[in-house]
């Protein structure tokens, strides 16, 4: 594990660390409630909308494709341009797409502000990736634990903070208060993030990010949809095969290229990829408890084994495994400093997968649901504290952006087959209450999510205990000792 002489000292600048900080973290917390915003209105939007059920459904995937697309692109654009220009342009995406959304009506202008919406999440690895130039190194790995928690806490607070305002106020005023809190973004990056000359000069790689745009855009559009078009349909077939042929050819692209978007050659060394495995895996793992958790939580008392609860009582019981994660910083950082960051990414793994083993035996009250929310989550923000430190100690300091940036889809990606297979298991064994209503998912479909959920947890954190390795000594930043001791 790097100690705080592994990094350089941060620039002198008139802001006090804490407060940079607590900016990068606002607008990073911000960006992820994107997530969550709509889905306590997610069944009302067709008629909300005026829209068919398909149509509507689009609201929340094209934030996911729009994050997925920008996350990379906005970190290798940091290395180039400089990382505070791109905050501040994320945060203005951010406000764009909010206003787009709040005087929606219909629901195409709607999908193409919460697609800007998504696009404004590539402000999370961006600033994750600035994190050890502008704070003391003795601040570095717990500012990266905080900031690497957001974007789970950001989920797991925008559930019953929307599902409130939704509930008591206009559903137009969930994109009105996003607006606020991007502008809020925009005013505080701008003035209190210094503009530290972090940029390295390169070309802009315009065919390559138009390519894995279209292969992620194609291949997640076909992931999440498969439930719904069917996984044998001709669709889905054409979306995840020609967006794989896409990243393919992607990849042909990028080795031939002097300046690739993302350096294949580096992201390929053995740390990067099984944390880059290791990031899908434990994405998975978060995903799955946030969708079955809640399902669980209110199905209907009648079913013997439901919860009877309300989708703003479901999102109060999630709250607290959110804010689980954000306490955990500090831990995860003095865990990172005695134990590294492989320990720690595997340690937080096994809590995951202990959190569901104790959802599989406890689930008969809402109680003992939080409980092993709390757990997961837990393990949740250790391991996402521990993933940006191991990709920033094996990539070159020109590549910090965009190689935090990989590793933040490759979390995306987790979610995303997580909720098709989430969804798919809890269809394959259902129940019906009374004769002609809709089936719903038996108890048994419930324990089988569970299950599942622990064992991807749980090889996430054996690929992790295969992590090996310290960045090239060439990519070491020379350090002035007597200035870092200053410092």
């Amino acid at each position: 594990m790097k100690t705080t002489a592994d990094a350089p000292p941060a620039p002198p600048t008139a802001v006090k660390p804490h407060l940079i900080i607590a900016v990068l973290c606002f607008g990073a917390l911000s960006a992820a409630l994107m997530q969550t915003l709509v889905l306590p209105i997610q069944i009302e939007l067709p008629h909300l909308l005026h829209a068919s059920a398909s149509d509507a459904s689009w609201v929340v995937t094209a934030t996911l494709l729009g994050g997925a697309v920008a996350m990379p692109v906005a970190g290798r654009l940091g290395d180039i341009i400089g990382k505070q220009r791109v905050l501040v342009g994320s945060s203005i995406v951010l406000v764009v797409g909010s206003i787009i959304c709040a005087l929606s009506t219909t629901v195409w202008p709607m999908i193409g502000g919460r697609f800007l919406q998504g696009i404004a999440m590539g402000f999370i690895p961006v600033a994750i990736s600035m994190v050890r130039e502008v704070v003391p190194p003795q601040m570095a790995s717990t500012a990266i634990a905080t900031l690497s928690a957001t974007m789970g806490v950001g989920g797991a607070i925008g559930l019953p903070l929307a599902a409130w305002i939704a509930q008591d106020y206009n559903w137009h005023a969930l994109f009105w208060v996003s607006a606020v809190l991007a502008v809020l973004m925009v005013v505080a990056t701008g003035l209190l993030v210094p503009n530290v000359s972090d940029g390295h000069p390169a070309s802009i790689d315009v065919v390559g990010a138009v390519a894995l745009a279209i292969g992620l855009v194609a291949t997640l559009v076909g992931v999440s949809k498969g439930n719904d078009w069917g996984w044998a349909s001709s669709d889905t077939l054409l979306c995840v095969i020609g967006g794989l042929a896409v990243l393919v050819l992607f990849g042909l692209y990028e080795l031939r290229r002097k300046d690739p978007l993302v350096d294949l050659r580096t992201t390929a060394r053995r740390p990067v990829l099984l944390t880059n495995i290791a990031a899908m895996l434990i994405g998975f793992g978060m995903m799955a408890q946030s969708i079955v958790v809640p399902q669980l939580l209110e199905m209907p008392a009648a079913t013997g084994y439901g919860l009877g609860q309300s989708i703003l009582e479901a999102g109060l019981w999630m709250a607290p495994g959110g804010l689980m994660m954000m306490f955990l910083a500090p831990v995860s950082s003095k865990m990172m400093t005695t134990l590294g960051a492989r320990i720690t990414l595997a340690i937080g793994a096994g809590v995951i997968g202990a959190g569901y083993l104790v959802a599989l035996f406890m689930m008969s009250a809402p109680w003992q649901l939080l409980v092993a929310s709390c757990i997961s989550m837990a393990g949740v923000g250790i391991g996402y504290a521990a993933m940006p430190t191991l990709i920033l100690e094996n990539v070159p300091p020109a590549e910090a952006g965009s190689g935090v940036g990989i590793n933040t889809v490759m979390r995306s990606i987790g979610t995303t087959v997580a909720g098709a297979v989430m969804a798919s298991l809890l269809t394959s064994q259902t129940i019906t209450l009374k004769p002609g209503t809709p089936a719903i998912p038996s108890e048994d479909a419930f324990k089988v999510c569970f299950l599942v959920g622990a064992l991807a947890a749980l090889v996430g954190g054996a690929i992790a205990l295969t992590i090996s390795g310290r960045r090239p000594k060439d990519w070491e930043p020379v350090v002035d000792e007597p200035a870092l001791a200053d410092a």
